[in-house]
């Protein structure tokens, strides 16, 4: 009976570590975590207002919906395409009694409604940022932000920039340049 359950255990374990890594693999990338530290350095420097709305397109664990309305007091909606981070966050949520204030949406973020989005968190690769340029000038509204974090969409200039972090924020609509022109604008 007990090889049966352990047998039963390690199926269940591998089945679920196959869907954490596979599902997101096969839409993009697997869930890479970012560490608390930068993204509040990301939400500081995206200037996130208590009651504003954050979108997190990929939410993987859901560390930046947790932070985004625990310290800074907004309303937020992960974006996230595995069906096993999604339950995890969604436990996680209720778990830190933040579910009245954030949400999970099983999804991929190309076809996400995003235009009740304040702000737009994302960390992808420079592919996908470049695929999501069009989406994000289409649906976001005038004054939203987008903060993204390693990748740059190289069409738009940045209205701020972490250097150390990797960290760049735009102001919808975006400003036709680059990370370029952004420097040479702000060049002491």
């Amino acid at each position: 009976m007990l090889t049966i359950i352990s047998f039963v255990f390690f199926i269940t374990v591998f089945l679920l570590s196959a869907l954490w890594i596979l599902v997101p693999a096969i839409y993009g990338l697997p869930s890479i975590p970012t560490k608390h530290k930068r993204i509040r350095k990301a939400l500081k420097l995206v200037n996130l207002q208590p009651d504003e709305i954050l979108f997190d397109l990929g939410a993987g664990d859901g560390r930046v919906l947790l932070i985004a309305v625990r310290e800074f007091g907004a309303k937020a909606v992960g974006i996230e395409i595995g069906p096993v981070q999604c339950v995890l966050i969604w436990l996680r949520l209720v778990a830190s009694r933040f579910s009245d204030r954030a949400k999970i949406q099983l999804g991929n973020y190309y076809h996400a409604d995003l235009k009740n989005a304040d702000v737009v968190f994302v960390y992808a690769t420079s592919k996908e940022v470049v695929k999501l340029a069009s989406q994000l000038k289409r649906q976001l509204k005038h004054g939203a932000r987008v903060v993204s974090i390693s990748a740059d969409f190289p069409e738009w200039e940045p209205t701020a920039f972490d250097e150390r972090e990797l960290i760049f924020v735009y102001h919808m609509p975006p400003r036709e340049g680059n990370l370029t022109t952004y420097l040479l604008r702000n060049a002491k």
